[in-house]
């Protein structure tokens, strides 16, 4: 059984980058992908890890790309270890079902967002203008209802430890040109309909989620995580009630935890007590089997 891994340090491997779950590792002609066990919620990592979420998170992604692959191109190269160069053998262990080395490419200074359901911040803004990234919508939605049609709703992305903005296509067209503005969105929406059907067919419902692309010798790639229970609001379909908030596979029940706490949402995080961290950890899994059909050990 794999260890808790909150933190990775691997000795000869060049590290370039920490994110907020992620671990990245420069291998020359390819990164190495490693993701750990932390969890951040309001762009803040807790202190506390949830077990096994990594791997969780990147068996998800891998599930996914294999499904959209004949809708786009996507960075993996290799996800088991035994495949991974040389220098990585020695941490063979560390990084089984948590890693993968993946093309180097440019990432996109824009957050791919789709919405299919209005929740969240969506659901704020359109309370407050009838608009969701200055998309018009009807009146009279309730929150968590499904939209006409899905939404492609772009925001910025921030450096660690700020908030991402939403804008609107305009700005996004100002930030990487129209061409590739329009792609994005419509490769978006392809991919979240496609995955939207094949979730709802296993009782899950995606109310929204966001796709991160990069260039890679002038093509554009899908990146990073993919349809994760951390990029997106995975709901069950056995309980789908629309006029309020939704029971939850993703990092809701640890956010609303949080709210709870007289906390600023400001570093450092909480420690998280153990009921809180196994009920999160155990909706991640929940999340995994009902998706993949397969049992997680």
């Amino acid at each position: 059984m794999n260890k808790m891994v909150y933190e990775t340090d691997l000795p000869g491997l060049a590290l370039i980058k920490r994110g907020k779950v992620r671990d990245l590792y420069d291998l020359g002609d390819a990164l190495l992908m490693v993701a750990t066990d932390r969890i951040s919620a309001f762009d803040v990592i807790m202190p506390t890890p949830i077990p096994d979420k990594g791997r969780i998170l990147t068996q998800i992604s891998l599930f996914w790309f294999d499904i959209m692959k004949d809708l786009v191109d996507n960075h993996l190269i290799a996800s088991d270890v035994d495949q991974f160069p040389a220098a990585c053998r020695p941490y063979a262990e560390q990084l089984r079902y948590r890693s993968m080395l993946v093309r180097k490419a440019e990432p996109l200074p824009v957050e791919c967002v789709v919405r299919g359901y209005i929740s969240g911040s969506g659901w704020k803004s359109y309370r407050e203008s009838g608009q969701v990234c200055g998309i018009a919508l009807p009146e009279g939605l309730r929150e968590s209802d499904r939209l006409p049609e899905p939404l492609f709703t772009p925001s910025t992305k921030e450096e660690l430890g700020a908030h991402d903005i939403n804008i609107d296509f305009d700005e996004t067209v100002r930030r990487i040109g129209k061409k590739r503005a329009e792609q994005v969105r419509d490769l978006s929406l392809i991919i979240y309909t496609k995955a939207r059907e094949v979730a709802e067919s296993r009782g899950i419902i995606i109310a929204d989620t966001k796709f991160e692309f990069g260039i890679d010798q002038g093509r554009l790639i899908l990146i990073d995580e993919v349809l994760t229970p951390d990029s997106s609001r995975f709901w069950p379909k056995e309980s789908y009630r629309p006029g309020g908030p939704q029971k939850s596979f993703d990092k809701q029940y640890l956010r609303d935890y949080l709210l709870s706490l007289d906390w600023n949402k400001t570093p450092p995080g909480p420690n998280l007590p153990e009921p809180v961290v196994d009920s999160t950890r155990s909706k991640y899994i929940e999340a995994f089997t009902q998706l993949t059909g397969r049992s997680f050990d």
